[in-house]
């Protein structure tokens, strides 16, 4: 990208020393992921973090996702002995099975509890999850009302809250943590794609020919009918001009505004105007 992104504000920081302070109150950790991007939208200083708790990931905004993808995330998820859900927290597809995934994991600390004669408590766990992934999303509908803030700007959580889910469940909302510097390019593209980092930090134009180069190996119908385009081109700056032409985004003298194809481009993407799309494969 032109534009190195490192980001790493110093709420992030914060969040980071107070997942692990508040760890020792956990029993469940729920890391909560983009299915456009699953892995892209890992943090990898979770890992680091909460090893040694049990987790459950939930593959979020299925909706927006490839599901045969997404199938194939989960698989190979499972595969490396996670518990995954696929989910969609604006429509509440798929949250109904949260509290009991949780009971599950969390069953010999239940068992442990019985066998001294405490009585069962709910089970306390943390969502966690890089900012705009849908977590205050994902806690309002978990809760049945608006308790956490709900936006579509990175990083809008900045506080810890306990919110009850039922009886069964209480969880700790925390802000999304990111790492401050994205080593792998291919990631700050897939994630700048999805609405993951704050657009005043991006160049679009960048981001959108990468969209396009992906798109068109591996979606090329519907880029085809979306655009309502003869054929596909084979190069990704083609197929920039050709959706510039089509979508009259033209300056004076008859040249592409790149500026306003590449927010058309995201701006489909993203809304899933564009169709289901998914883009990271287990493969790549």
């Amino acid at each position: 990208m032109t534009k190195t992104i490192q980001w790493f504000p110093g709420h992030m920081a914060k969040a980071r020393r107070e997942v692990t302070e508040k760890l020792k109150l956990i029993d469940v950790v729920i890391e909560l992921l983009d299915a456009r991007v699953p892995l892209s939208s890992r943090n990898p200083m979770i890992d680091e973090i909460v090893a040694h708790k049990p987790r459950l990931i939930l593959l979020n905004k299925t909706d927006l996702a490839d599901p045969n993808v997404t199938a194939q995330w989960k698989r190979w998820f499972e595969q490396k002995g996670a518990m995954v859900l696929s989910i969609n927290s604006q429509t509440g597809k798929g949250t109904e099975q949260i509290a009991a995934a949780c009971q599950q994991l969390a069953s010999a600390l239940l068992e442990k509890l019985r066998s001294k004669g405490m009585k069962p408590r709910a089970i306390r766990a943390m969502i966690l999850g890089i900012p705009n992934v849908g977590k205050s999303t994902l806690i309002n509908r978990l809760a049945s009302k608006k308790i956490a803030k709900v936006g579509d700007r990175p990083g809008i959580t900045k506080q810890q809250q306990w919110i009850k889910v039922g009886t069964e469940l209480e969880l700790l909302d925390t802000p999304g943590i990111l790492w401050p510097k994205f080593e792998d390019q291919i990631t700050g593209f897939r994630l700048a794609a999805t609405g993951a980092i704050k657009d005043e930090l991006l160049d679009f134009q960048d981001v959108a020919l990468f969209v396009l180069n992906y798109l068109k190996d591996e979606y090329p119908d519907r880029v085809k009918e979306r655009y309502k385009l003869e054929q596909v081109p084979d190069e990704g700056l083609e197929l920039f001009d050709a959706i510039g032409r089509k979508r009259g985004c033209l300056l004076s003298g008859g040249y592409i505004d790149y500026d306003k194809a590449a927010e058309i481009i995201l701006r489909e993407l993203r809304s899933g105007t564009l169709g289901q799309i998914t883009l990271e494969k287990p493969s790549n």
